[in-house]
């Protein structure tokens, strides 16, 4: 097993196009980290230095204590599965699991027993005998994944490994990685841009955006605590709403005034921005639709019109508008919902809406930093 550490690493591709820029991070040995972000942000690019398959233009990248920049991919003990599989076709599911080692000239008694116990644990004894083409997407992910597993490698290396897969098969398909990650205990970096998978995978989470690491941190640390409005944004679905508003102070205490309503920045979040004197002024408010409930006309109660409704089976997701326009989405449980609350919302209802100081996210509008992390 092994840890990974990448200091100061930096891909610059010609014409001075920064891919990557000053990338650090320590993965401790049998971590399970994500690398998660749009499309281009250069999360791909990080995994294939880490495996050899990009040149390392700046910083040094480290496994297992060894720097390894000059490393061929096969001398790094690292094992990858790609995004398309990469199976040859004319060759059984056996004889793909087995390629590796029989370049290594492994004697095929010990061959014979790696590929069985890698295919009983992938569940896909039974279709050794079989070319990948009468294999399903799922099925053949697990031979790609069996093919790393093999190699004995110290780390795992995964570049979006389910983003071919249909919806049901790709969340089958999570829960048997993690099972298989319980089953192996190693090092494990992945690679994906869907946000669930980096949620319920990971032990920490790389957010990145344009070559830069947003924030690294466990699941519940950049849910609840996002240290700018990217990854506020990025991580929740949907997706956090987010209003331009004023921060004011009365008698020591903060409020926000989103919508001409007045609420209370109350328990530790107004604490630390008492602590932290952060002045009256404007602010960009973020609050996630989970937080927002339906209220009862009232002083704090916002007006609003819906606008579409979708119904998601256990909730219902409300668009709504403000009266000046600002779109807002608030997330429902239809257990919370009468018969007679979910027939009346159809486009055009008259709503009101409220949510807690507690629930709240500040941000500056400048440099789009929370002030509360």
């Amino acid at each position: 097993m092994a840890s990974v550490k990448l200091t100061n690493v930096k891909k610059i591709y010609d014409k001075n196009v920064v891919a990557v820029h000053d990338f650090n991070l320590e993965i401790k040995d049998k971590e399970f980290v994500v690398f998660v972000g749009p499309s281009g942000c250069g999360k791909s690019t990080t995994l294939r230095m880490i495996a050899g398959l990009e040149e390392i233009s700046e910083g040094t990248v480290e496994i297992d204590g060894e720097v390894v920049n000059d490393l061929q991919p096969k001398d790094r003990g690292i094992a990858m599965v790609f995004q398309n599989y990469a199976l040859y076709p004319h060759m059984s599911v056996y004889d793909n699991i087995a390629f590796s080692l029989r370049l290594k000239k492994v004697p095929e008694d010990v061959i014979y027993d790696k590929v069985t116990h890698a295919a009983e644990i992938l569940g896909i004894t039974e279709y050794l005998m079989r070319k990948p083409r009468a294999l399903s997407g799922g099925q053949r992910q697990r031979v790609a994944i069996g093919r790393a597993m093999v190699r004995d490698s110290k780390v795992f290396l995964m570049d979006e490994p389910l983003s071919n897969l249909d919806a049901k098969l790709r969340n089958q398909m999570r829960s048997e990685i993690i099972l298989l990650r319980q089953k192996l205990d190693t090092t494990f970096i992945y690679v994906t841009h869907d946000q669930t998978e980096a949620m319920t995978l990971a032990d920490r989470i790389v957010i990145m955006k344009d070559g830069f690491i947003m924030q690294v941190g466990t699941p519940d640390e950049v849910f609840e605590m996002p240290d700018n409005l990217f990854v506020a944004e990025f991580i929740g679905a949907p997706k956090m709403n987010i209003i331009k508003t004023k921060l004011v102070v009365e008698g020591g205490k903060y409020y926000v005034t989103p919508f001409g309503s007045k609420i209370l920045v109350d328990g530790d979040k107004g604490k630390l921005l008492a602590e932290r004197k952060v002045p009256a002024g404007d602010i960009l408010l973020g609050v996630r639709p989970e937080h927002i409930v339906l209220a009862r006309e009232g002083e704090d109660a916002i007006p609003c019109t819906l606008v579409v409704d979708e119904m998601m089976g256990s909730e219902l997701h409300l668009h709504v508008d403000t009266e000046d326009g600002t779109r807002l989405i608030v997330r429902v449980p239809t257990l919370d919902l009468t018969k007679a609350q979910r027939t009346s919302l159809v486009a055009g209802a008259k709503l009101h809406i409220s949510f807690e100081g507690k629930a709240m996210h500040l941000f500056d509008p400048e440099t789009e930093k929370n002030f509360l992390t």
